[in-house]
């Protein structure tokens, strides 16, 4: 698993694409328990090197009832993005992830990982990847439909700041989602 992160964190495969070149962030270990799926990292996680560590992190942390301490500790928690290396700036908010980098790695990480007991899709991408065929034709629905994806899979919304319409428009995420992620990672973490 260690040359495997090594080879992720050194990873030139799309450095042509990248408009701040590469600096791939990820943070797994083999007996990782609960396997977080995103997007890519943004800018601010692109300068630190550390995954999640933005606003929509803070919100991640909330959502599932654990401090940075445990968020961060990879025998807990693993974290991958779709796409390893900050994609850049887009019209409406930072661009998709690269799409080189799940095909590369994905599938020989969690193959490494054999103590993952629940991936937790976080937006549309980790969503179309992971579910594939069993995806409902919208996020708002996977998410809604979240328990007909476990024991394996927990698929939510990202939690951006810019995704706070959605959250107001969707009050039951708040107050019938959460709760179950929370007592799904508890479960998983006692």
């Amino acid at each position: 698993m260690q040359q495997l992160l090594s080879e992720i964190r050194a990873c030139t495969l799309c450095r042509d694409s990248l408009p701040h070149g590469p600096r791939p962030v990820v943070a797994a270990a083999g007996d990782s328990r609960i396997l977080i799926i995103g997007q890519a990292p943004g800018q601010k996680v692109h300068d630190s090197g550390i995954p999640w560590n933005d606003k929509s992190g803070d919100e991640l942390r909330r959502w599932v009832a654990v401090d940075k301490g445990l968020f961060y500790d990879t025998s807990v928690v693993g974290l991958v993005p779709m796409g390893f290396c900050y994609p850049g700036k887009g019209a409406s908010g930072d661009l998709p992830p690269r799409p080189e980098c799940a095909p590369a790695s994905h599938s020989r990480l969690l193959s490494g990982m054999k103590e993952v007991q629940l991936i937790i899709l976080v937006g549309s991408y980790a969503q179309k990847y992971y579910l594939a065929d069993k995806a409902l034709p919208t996020l708002t629905e996977n998410v809604k439909q979240y328990s007909s994806f476990l024991p394996r899979f927990f698929p939510l919304v990202h939690p951006s700041p810019r995704n706070k319409i959605w959250m107001k428009k969707n009050p039951w995420f708040e107050a019938e989602v959460i709760p179950q992620l929370r007592n799904r990672v508890k479960d998983i973490i006692m």
